[in-house]
């Protein structure tokens, strides 16, 4: 096992996860019953698994087509573009928890600079990636119930394995992505190899493990002690995912999709929890 790999794997995978509860539990309250509809009002509807099923869909297939048709300039930028928007949205979502709005703006805008005039660091793209890793998944697990997010990870994971072993359009769409330094993977460079970790690996079990705060607070569970199921789930996850990259640091150039072991062992781990009563 590649220790150095593993340690930022776990680094990244910390604060993430511990940011993304805190800051899914602020959203939580904001909505206060009341959240951002995805399909339709209700966050339990498993119709909006499949809308955002749907939304993934044509992201990816946005990209794919960009990648096919466009010239290495233009894409550049048409993805920078994509990079820039969501990266001054979900930075807003994550900031206006610690600071107020006006100085979370300069400080997005801020990162936005940085990344559009020396986009060189990697530091700097991975905290980029950071903060849409926790905007993203921080939202869509405060505004989504849990078995709608079961139903959308079994189908993502699903999808994941399709993408990667059969139709290979996910490993071609990220290799192009990745050569573009663009935050929508994590660098993890060793001595031997730059691993390049999807945002989406992260993003998935910190949608779940918002959702299960959400239910679990709902059951009369007081903060902090609700987060302790999710953090329980988030733990198969980085169990799930450390054991891809590991198999990944061995056999280097062999993609493998992170999805399914995780969200087999965040449902297996989950499921106890709920069969043993212990949370509501």
């Amino acid at each position: 096992m590649d220790r150095g790999l593993i340690l930022q794997l776990a680094m990244y995978f910390v604060i993430v996860n511990l940011i993304g509860l805190y800051v899914g539990y602020n959203l939580i309250q904001q909505f206060d019953g009341t959240t951002p509809p995805i399909i339709n009002d209700n966050p339990d509807d498993p119709i909006n698994s499949l809308g955002l099923l749907a939304y993934m869909l044509v992201g990816t297939a946005f990209i794919l087509l960009a990648i096919k048709f466009l010239p290495d300039k233009i894409l550049y930028w048409v993805l920078k573009g994509m990079e820039t928007l969501a990266l001054i949205v979900t930075s807003l979502i994550v900031l206006q928890v610690f600071v107020i709005l006006e100085l979370a703006l300069v400080l997005a805008v801020g990162l936005v600079c940085i990344r559009i005039f020396a986009p060189q660091y990697l530091i700097w793209r991975n905290i980029s990636s950071i903060m849409a890793t926790i905007g993203v998944g921080s939202l869509l697990g405060a505004s989504i119930g849990v078995w709608p997010v079961i139903v959308f990870l079994i189908a993502l994971a699903v999808y994941d394995y399709i993408a990667v072993f059969k139709t290979k359009h996910m490993v071609k769409m990220a290799k192009a992505v990745a050569k573009k330094n663009l935050s929508f993977t994590f660098a993890l460079p060793t001595a031997k190899h730059q691993f390049e970790l999807g945002t989406g690996d992260l993003v998935m079990p910190l949608v779940f493990g918002v959702s299960i705060l959400n239910d679990t607070l709902t059951r009369g569970v007081p903060w902090p002690n609700a987060t302790i199921p999710s953090i329980i789930v988030l733990l198969a996850s980085f169990i799930g995912l450390a054991f891809t990259l590991d198999y990944g640091s061995k056999n280097v150039g062999k993609a493998l999709p992170a999805l399914p072991l995780q969200v087999g062992l965040m449902i297996v781990v989950y499921g106890l929890l709920r069969a043993s009563g212990l949370f509501g």
